[in-house]
């Protein structure tokens, strides 16, 4: 299913979910994209160099990779979809952060 062509990102978000159903997985997730938006501020106010916001992706992606590899199994969606995956790693935070949505996949 991977390999498929979404047409919009409601279409790829069911995808997207369906790649996130691990509990450790999800907070993982959760934990990266938390640290992302906290370095974000960070560096907006701090006014840091550039070679620091590298510090960006590697924090979100290391955290996500490491969910996909020993918990989930799978390949993350980023590598043929990046940009809705982006979107869809802030959707599920958000969901989850305003408890629309679950650690536990089950009990979504």
């Amino acid at each position: 299913m991977s390999d498929q062509n979404f047409k919009s990102f409601k279409e790829f978000y069911p995808f997207y979910l369906s790649e996130h159903k691990n509990k450790t997985s999800r907070i993982l997730h959760f934990t990266g994209t938390f640290l992302v938006l906290i370095l974000l501020i960070f560096l907006l106010f701090a006014q840091k160099k550039a070679h620091f916001w590298i510090i960006l992706p590697l924090t979100g992606y290391g955290f996500a990779w490491v969910g996909h590899a020993f918990f989930e199994k799978n390949k993350p969606a980023t590598f043929k979809h990046p940009l809705w995956s982006l979107r869809g790693d802030f959707k599920l935070f958000f969901e989850i952060f305003f408890r629309k949505r679950s650690f536990d996949a089950v009990k979504d």
